[in-house]
């Protein structure tokens, strides 16, 4: 499967709009949300395009194809307006014999990481992206499409067939790197 990660839209349909037009055109199978959908948090500005209507309205006609994780700025009336499940601190996924874990990174981060194995661990909240291996485990925050930090530019990354690609908003890739071989 072909996964598409995003996290910290913070209301921004412009923004959304852009993540889903790669969705589409890279025809990837399923939209991983990282938390912080549709409310841009009491510490941000306003973000462009503020519309979280719009973006349930999006999101909702998708959402057989969404797996989405709670970030620190989701609420249970957030959850009344989607159509798919958003209130987990994390979810697994498992791909070809790979766990993947998804989390918005308020609670489990890369200093307070979760007990068990995984071989990817996704997440965000700093709106700092990032792409390494750690430990033999591959280590990726995805940025924000919104409200970047650092001098960075909208990130959002895909995870395929072992390797994660973290990209520009406007689809320029930025860093690629495949899960180390497992030994036997």
């Amino acid at each position: 499967m072909k996964y598409l990660i995003v996290s910290d839209i913070h209301g921004s349909l412009p923004a959304l709009e852009k993540v889903l037009e790669f969705y589409r055109q890279r025809k990837c199978d399923m939209l991983c949300i990282l938390g912080d959908i549709l409310n841009y948090g009491p510490r941000n500005g306003l973000p462009e395009g503020l519309d979280p209507k719009g973006i349930a309205e999006r999101l909702n006609a998708m959402n057989n194809e969404i797996v989405a994780v709670r970030g620190n700025c989701d609420s249970e009336v957030d959850q009344m307006l989607l159509d798919f499940p958003i209130l987990s601190d994390y979810t697994l996924i498992a791909d070809n014999g790979q766990r993947l874990f998804l989390t918005h990174g308020h609670v489990y981060n890369e200093e307070k990481m979760p007990r068990g194995k995984h071989e990817a661990f996704f997440y965000g909240h700093t709106h700092l992206w990032k792409l390494e291996e750690t430990d033999g485990r591959i280590i990726c925050n995805t940025g924000s499409v919104t409200f970047p930090k650092g001098g960075n530019p909208p990130t959002f990354a895909t995870y395929e067939n072992n390797v994660t690609t973290v990209y520009r908003l406007d689809g320029e890739k930025l860093k690629e790197l495949a899960l180390p071989a497992k030994s036997k």
